[in-house]
């Protein structure tokens, strides 16, 4: 179910919009509804300096995008990719506690669990990106 702070988050564009400046980009898309993100990160001594994206998807993945983007500007490189895979483990195992620094993303799971693939998929996007 989609209520108004689901919808305050997806409207919050602010990180919406790639700029082709970045030291990585990737694009993810989910197999099972079509959902399709692409992002660039910039990354300057050692942290994630700016996260930029654009979607074809669902709310649910617009603001799970927007919430990630403020998630993890300045965030250190070396913690990154564990808290990340953290978090989409919880996520997909429909855990109901998250680990603190993204308990916002709880809101997008209530009444949507079903919908986890569209949530995480910008996770999904950030983790592949800083493979290459």
């Amino acid at each position: 179910m989609i209520n108004s702070k689901i919808i305050k988050i997806a409207s919050d564009t602010k990180y919406f919009g790639l700029k082709n400046k970045f030291t990585y980009k990737s694009l993810a898309k989910n197999s099972f509804c079509g959902d399709k993100i692409t992002i660039e990160l910039i990354i300057t001594k050692l942290k994630i300096n700016t996260m930029r994206y654009e979607t074809e998807s669902c709310i649910l993945c617009e603001a799970s995008a927007s919430l990630l983007a403020k998630k993890i500007i300045n965030y250190p490189l070396k913690n990154v990719i564990k808290d990340l895979k953290n978090l989409k483990a919880v996520i997909k195992n429909d855990k109901t506690v998250l680990p603190r620094k993204f308990r916002e993303f709880k809101c997008l799971l209530e009444k949507n669990i079903n919908r986890s693939g569209c949530v995480v998929l910008p996770v999904d996007a950030v983790l592949k990106g800083l493979k290459n």
